[in-house]
């Protein structure tokens, strides 16, 4: 018998840890990098954007190129924005025909023109029968997985308990919940009481994301929450093996001395993945300072201030064996 293709991308009964989809971060080198350390249960793409003029083209011939079931026998789930119905629908059959095992759809990206058109976040300015519409389309011509990645609300955290319901009738499969507003950017904290109230008022799975930079930080949520499981994200990007962490198999509060071992390894494995897929210091250095923007630990913020001043490949390189 054929293997369900709407099956989870995590097994029954797990805890599943997933890697957030990052624009300019988790790119396929930054992706392989955790798998082939950390082995996180489930990755994202970066957001493939759906073109709503190109009919024949709805996603580049690049961003396809990635398209898969699974990395380095991690499931993969293919991430989807963009807007308009017969857009939406034409990309995720152009994904399915490529070969994705699992879709995503960002209801929540907060910046740029991912709210202006109401594409990512600014989806949720829509009425919820307007949302119903799009996402029972989907639902119907997908045939694998389909989930939702949405933030509570564009302007009003109200909006994802309206929209619960609808998530159940259409057939998604599960959701995750960033628990901020879409004005809200990053800005405060995000308000895991929300997320509590979500899976308490609905039987899908919910996957909780945003604000976990420590080990402590995702075994409370989990406790409090009663979430599926995790999304890391800016957490993840800082600290690698917060994975571990989270699974008992890293120490939960390391010393400066491991934090240093962990930084040391991280960016030299970054400039040997980067230096192989991007051209010249500038590009590089700037792929690899975008991780570095995500590193706010006191005790080594003087090693990552001066790694950021770096200009030249081979100045950043000398800096990374003085971390101690």
């Amino acid at each position: 018998m054929s293997a369900d293709p709407r099956t989870l991308p995590w097994t029954p009964g797990q805890l599943p840890l997933m890697l957030a989809p990052m624009q300019g971060l988790t790119n396929q080198a930054m992706r392989a990098l955790f798998i082939d350390w950390v082995r996180p249960d489930v990755v994202f793409t970066e957001f493939m954007r759906v073109r709503p003029q190109a009919a024949k083209e709805r996603i580049s011939k690049g961003d396809l190129k990635e398209v898969a079931a699974e990395e380095g026998g991690v499931p993969l789930v293919v991430q989807l924005i963009g807007h308009g119905l017969e857009a939406l629908v034409s990309a995720a059959d152009s994904a399915q025909r490529a070969g994705a095992a699992h879709l995503n759809l960002n209801m929540g990206c907060p910046y740029g023109r991912m709210t202006s058109g109401l594409t990512g976040g600014g989806m949720l300015k829509q009425t919820v029968e307007e949302l119903e519409e799009i996402l029972a389309a989907l639902r119907q011509a997908v045939s694998v997985s389909f989930s939702v990645k949405l933030r509570a609300g564009f302007d009003d955290d109200r909006k994802v308990f309206a929209l619960l319901p609808v998530l159940e009738r259409v057939g998604v499969d599960f959701l995750i919940l960033h628990p901020r507003t879409v004005v809200q950017e990053y800005r405060g904290l995000a308000d895991h009481e929300i997320t509590a109230r979500v899976v308490a008022q609905t039987a899908l799975p919910v996957i909780a994301n945003g604000d976990i930079r420590t080990a402590a930080d995702g075994l409370r949520l989990l406790e409090q929450s009663g979430a599926a499981g995790l999304m890391l994200g800016r957490g993840a990007i800082a600290d690698p093996l917060l994975f571990e962490r989270l699974r008992g198999k890293a120490p939960a509060e390391p010393d400066r001395g491991e934090k240093a071992r962990m930084l040391r390894r991280y960016l030299r494995d970054l400039l040997d993945r980067y230096s192989e897929i991007f051209c010249g210091d500038v590009q590089i250095l700037g792929k690899v300072k975008a991780a570095l923007s995500q590193m706010e630990d006191p005790e080594l913020a003087k090693e990552v201030k001066r790694l950021k001043k770096a200009l030249k490949l081979k100045t950043f390189a000398a800096l990374i064996d003085e971390i101690t």
